[in-house]
């Protein structure tokens, strides 16, 4: 699965739409803490028209508020979600989904922002503690016509204040952007999805990808986060033993095999390409003890993590 930046995004957006990345750009974006902007669907509906049938899987590193106004197709893991009409999505890092538009006649709005652009200190919230951006779930919203009025004016606002020259813009579009949230929050979340014939596949798929999400290490400060079976399943929103037999159908190896397999490849790299110390590398892979983290690296390999580094060179 590709990893999509913002970079990304206004590379691609520039090359489908015949543009420059400059052209997508708020003149002034580069003077603020982290990034945001706001665009009308209408305006760059030809990215959509390149490819009408499919946006896969990535692994995007933003987050994003959908104003969808169309008939669409959204897959979380095993779950799939037709949006007939009208509805409001918002996606973050956390939660890999995929985009399916049914016909071309799609409308509406969205705005892309990094965490660091709702930074506590300016926002008074932490992203990843709101309900709406809780792993697990599956954040579409139906919405009337009359919800998706009052949506289309929050996102004119922000149209308006981010083409505009007053100093604090970029406030008012925060106080924005957390209208939306908790416009969403007060929704009843959409519950009545399908099962499709891949959802297998792609289950195990989106499993793959949270577990290499997390690697490589790049720092002892770096630690990961998703360690066990159950851990995994309440991301995906899946039961931890149908992921266990997913995993086991289509791979021969059940989900805590995966962990370990993935733990120990990395372990391996650790002790011999960096002079952390042994506790520092436990530390990174989640162990709280490094007693703990030597027991199960001898048990994979039948060697200890210092004969294993000993063995280097």
């Amino acid at each position: 699965m590709k990893t999509v930046t913002v970079e990304d995004f206004y590379k691609n957006a520039a090359e489908r739409t015949n543009s420059t990345v400059g052209d997508l750009l708020p003149t002034d974006i580069n003077k603020e803490i982290g990034h945001f902007n706001v665009f009308n669907l209408s305006d760059i509906i030809a990215i959509v028209k390149k490819d009408p049938t499919h946006v896969p899987y990535n692994r995007r590193l933003y987050y994003k508020i959908n104003l969808v106004r169309g008939r669409n197709i959204a897959e979380y893991a095993d779950k799939v979600i037709n949006i007939e009409k009208n509805a409001l999505v918002f996606g973050t890092p956390k939660i890999p989904y995929s985009w399916k538009p049914q016909d071309m006649e799609q409308s509406g709005y969205f705005c892309i922002f990094t965490d660091e652009f709702l930074v506590q200190s300016k926002s008074g919230v932490i992203l990843d503690s709101l309900p709406i951006f809780s792993p697990g779930g599956c954040p579409v919203f139906m919405l009337t016509d009359e919800q998706a009025e009052e949506i289309t004016l929050v996102f004119g606002k922000m149209q308006q204040e981010i083409a505009s020259d007053y100093l604090y813009k970029y406030d008012l579009i925060r106080n924005y952007v957390l209208e939306l949230i908790h416009y969403g929050q007060k929704l009843q979340p959409f519950t009545n999805y399908n099962n499709s014939h891949n959802a297998s596949a792609r289950v195990s798929s989106l499993f793959i990808e949270l577990l290499e999400r997390q690697f490589p290490i790049a720092s002892p400060d770096q630690k990961v986060i998703l360690r066990t079976a159950k851990d995994y399943a309440d991301r995906l929103a899946v039961h931890s033993n149908h992921l266990n037999k997913v995993l086991k159908e289509s791979t021969g190896k059940t989900t805590t095999e995966h962990i370990a397999n993935r733990l120990i490849q990395e372990a391996r790299i650790l002790l011999k390409q960096t002079d952390w110390n042994i506790s520092e590398i436990a530390y990174s892979l989640g162990f709280g003890q490094l007693s703990h983290f030597s027991n199960f690296f001898k048990k994979q390999t039948s060697l200890s993590p210092v004969e294993v580094r000993n063995l280097v060179g």
